[in-house]
């Protein structure tokens, strides 16, 4: 109830600040370390307040949390985030169902949601952001950032090795190839592999098996 509170909290706070660009980069570099580009060492000292942590989920303890209270991150009952992992949510979201498992070595940059029950390897990368560079008068660090929703549906499986890119749909018992590039949306009850990734299997409901494509 507390948490639920102070998340509406942050939120009628963080419409504010948006719309003062001067206080928003002000508040920015007061939260994150500006060589590190990581939450600040007092900022982190708090997660365990501010995380939402579902019944018996864990989180490793090498792995590395850039997590901030300004954006949400909440991980839902009886998941795991392996050793060595990065979850990043200082430009969106990052959403954990149930019973889900995020493999050793990952990176998470938000936004991001992920549903119940997928399966995730290991060294997998998924990733909301993009880095701006289209005006060739500045530095691509000068330029910021944009970001588009990952959505990953429930039952999903995503093999080793694998790269989420930003704004992609994976729907509900999808298979990921290992090593795959996802650039484009694949269809729930579907197999993706290659880079970039194309469908080479789905359910056909109406034979009850699955097809080439």
């Amino acid at each position: 109830m507390v948490k639920n509170k102070m998340h509406m909290e942050t939120t009628k706070i963080k419409k504010w600040i948006k719309q003062y660009p001067s206080i928003q980069k002000f508040v920015l570099k007061f939260l994150m370390h500006p060589v590190k580009t990581r939450p600040q060492w007092w900022v982190r000292a708090f997660q365990f307040y501010y995380l939402q942590k579902g019944k018996n989920s864990i989180i490793y303890r090498s792995v590395r949390k850039d997590l901030i209270p300004f954006n949400k991150f909440k991980i839902g009952n009886y998941s795991v985030v392996e050793d060595f992992s990065v979850l990043n949510n200082a430009v969106g979201d990052i959403i954990i169902g149930n019973n889900s498992r995020i493999g050793l070595g990952n990176t998470i940059i938000g936004p991001v949601n992920i549903g119940s029950y997928v399966n995730i390897a290991q060294h997998v990368i998924i990733s909301g952001l993009n880095h701006n560079y289209k005006d060739i008068t500045k530095t691509i660090i000068e330029q910021g950032v944009s970001t588009s929703q990952v959505t990953i549906e429930d039952n999903v499986w995503i093999g080793a090795n694998a790269v989420i890119l930003p704004g992609i749909y994976i729907g509900t018992h999808s298979i990921v190839g290992a090593g795959s590039v996802i650039s484009k949306n694949i269809p729930p009850y579907c197999v993706a592999i290659g880079n970039p990734a194309k469908v080479v299997k789905k359910y056909d409901f109406e034979k009850k098996e699955w097809i080439k494509v």
